[in-house]
């Protein structure tokens, strides 16, 4: 077999660049794993389940969170072609690292389970890939399972992509049939990378990740020139310069190879330990004779979901700094602040792409660096225009204006919902609970439906996921993108114990929820607040208006034990003696709030009980 990490460059006609777009357990890992196999760049005893899937976290959940690319050898008809392929994830949270692998492809590979269709968040990625104007190869897999429906599923994709049921091919790829003629198919329909080879050297940054002994390694599609070791480089949109220690490409691990010439896939290495100067979406040229004009990046990526992150143990916030600080070399999307809470002390405000994203990014955090967090309530971020026309961001909200507020505009976006069309009644009754607005509906089969709405961000961060499955039993896909802002009647609800705001329970809500949140926050707090010396009245307001009111009773002795027989006066005597004593004890008494409180009153349900075991 040749070993190309040896060869200096492959012609550009023999390269072909593609990726594999499809939902969650779609089977994309799979099919990479047959592919990785199938062309023998990995051994068999090497050979693990979900290969390039390299984090933990990944493995356990059966999710693809990062985009992995790998070089792969294929001969078609006695010519040795190179594929570099790379494995995208399905989540709607992960669609910037999407668009980055689409970036760097020609054509992309459209995969859909043959037992359940197309769904939300392929058909989001598939217009992705058609605004890059991708060659899209549609295929059917588990095309093994008892269940499958090819046919019905062939002529629904077809009916999508404008393309005959025939076109569609079908593979299984636990089993491998039909995948060496989808490579095959890779290799003929896919166009080949287009560069000039003489020109300044431009290269596309679509990945960086941070390693703790090598530094920053940065993932780059070359357009044009060539890459070789030891020259210095320029990365045009910071002005940096480095010497290239090392130039490699993944096959699948890293090779050390001579260079990079047009159309190649492949990592630099420059032992730079900061991974802000190797900035995804930045061009790459060399510092002698470089190009001028840089490629067209990427779009920023705006975080749509706040949280605040503090450590359990107050000491830990260096640590937590530093953790966040790595991974977020490893993760482009994430964007933080400090900050500080009256209740949970020093923290750090984190900006994610969903609530996913959140999950994953805490759940890293507490493994990769031992940490213990509580992350507040998610929320997301308002213009707040005042009376006298200043405005404010409020991404928190203990920044909530005190002063008269004239409007409010919060974040909408544009949800499309993917389920059968029985489902259609509960799906609307659901989406106009949540102050969602119908934008149209299309029947992509006889029984498969695509609802479009309008919603605020807010109303579908938090729960809007968990409700639309346990409504369609599971069968419907959600996604969605953003469109702007609206003018909404909001306000803010503050949580007091004793006549003291607790900021982290505040939140923004709707005017017309703002009831039903101050009830369930104060009916929370009293089961998980423990009863004190004194009574403690738990109070949910809007400014200075009680909205809603529980109370703590108070844990008392029983003073009159000892009082047996007697006058009734003797025994009003000791209880008013006792009353007295608790009305000075409530002047000076605290409420101390238990961290577990505080975890299980700001999480969703299914967390809350984690938090109580």
């Amino acid at each position: 077999m040749t070993t190309y990490a040896d060869r200096t460059f492959t012609p550009p006609e023999r390269i072909r660049n593609f990726c594999i777009i499809a939902h969650i357990d779609h089977g994309k890992s799979t099919l990479a794993d047959r592919m990785l196999q199938l062309t023998g760049v990995v051994e068999e005893r090497a050979m693990r389940a979900q290969y390039l899937d390299r984090m933990d976290i990944e493995r356990e959940r059966g999710i693809t969170i990062k985009a992995q690319n790998v070089r792969l050898p294929w001969q078609v008809d006695g010519t040795d072609h190179v594929l570099h392929l790379i494995d995208t994830p399905g989540h709607v949270d992960f669609t910037y690292e999407v668009s980055r692998a689409l970036e760097a492809c020609e054509g992309a590979i459209l995969l859909v389970d043959a037992a359940q269709g197309i769904e939300a968040q392929t058909l989001a990625n598939l217009y992705l890939a058609l605004e890059k104007d991708l060659t899209i190869i549609p295929v059917l897999n588990k095309i093994d399972l008892p269940a499958a429906d090819p046919d019905r599923y062939a002529a629904e994709i077809a009916h999508i992509i404008g393309c005959e049921p025939g076109d569609v091919l079908r593979v299984s790829a636990k089993t491998g049939a039909g995948v060496p003629e989808l490579i095959d198919e890779v290799v003929r329909r896919v166009p080949a990378p287009v560069g000039d080879p003489d020109a300044p050297p431009r290269a596309m940054i679509f990945d960086s990740v941070y390693d703790t002994y090598r530094g920053v390694i940065t993932y780059i599609r070359v357009v044009d020139g060539k890459i070789t070791p030891r020259e210095r480089i320029k990365m045009m949109s910071t002005g940096a310069t480095h010497e290239l220690l090392e130039v490699g490409v993944v096959s699948p691990e890293p090779k050390p190879s001579e260079g990079l010439g047009v159309g190649e896939v492949g990592y630099l290495i420059t032992g730079v330990k900061d991974v802000r100067q190797s900035k995804v979406g930045d061009t790459v040229t060399s510092q002698r004779r470089g190009a001028e004009k840089p490629l067209t990046g990427y779009r920023e990526p705006r975080p749509m979901v706040y949280s605040g992150l503090y450590p359990v143990d107050g000491s830990q916030y260096p640590e937590l700094r530093e953790a966040l600080d790595k991974l977020q070399l490893n993760d482009a999307a994430l964007t933080y602040e400090p900050e500080t809470s009256a209740a949970l002390g020093f923290g750090f405000r984190c900006g994610f792409l969903g609530l996913l994203h959140l999950e994953i990014t805490r759940d890293r955090l507490e493994r990769e660096a031992g940490l213990d967090l509580i992350s507040t309530a998610p929320n997301v971020v308002y213009r707040v225009v005042l009376d006298d026309g200043t405005e404010m961001t409020v991404t928190n909200p203990s920044d909530w204006p005190t002063g008269k507020v004239a409007e409010i505009y919060e974040p909408i976006v544009k949800v499309t919902i993917l389920a059968p069309s029985e489902f259609i009644g509960a799906i609307m009754e659901l989406c106009q609970s949540r102050r969602g607005q119908l934008g149209g509906m299309d029947y992509l089969s006889e029984t498969r439906v695509e609802l479009r709405y309008t919603m605020p961000l807010a109303e579908i961060i938090f729960d809007f996921f968990d409700a639309l499955k346990s409504r369609t039993r599971g069968y419907a896909s959600l996604d969605y993108e953003e469109a702007g802002e609206q003018q909404s009647d909001l306000v803010k609800v503050d949580i007091l114990l004793q006549g003291e705001a607790v900021d982290a329970f505040s939140a923004i809500v709707h005017k017309d929820a703002a009831y039903n949140y101050g009830t369930t926050m104060a009916t929370k707090l009293r089961e998980l607040i423990p009863r004190q010396q004194f009574e403690v009245p738990i109070q949910a307001a809007i400014g200075s208006r009680v909205i809603a009111r529980e109370t703590i009773r108070a844990i008392r002795k029983d003073v009159l034990a000892k009082c047996y027989g007697g006058d009734i006066t003797r025994k009003r005597k000791l209880l008013e003696k006792q009353k007295e004593g608790k009305k000075r004890m409530k002047t000076i008494g605290r409420v101390e709030v238990p961290q577990e409180a505080f975890v299980a009153a700001l999480s969703t349900d299914s967390s809350a009980d984690k938090a109580k075991k």
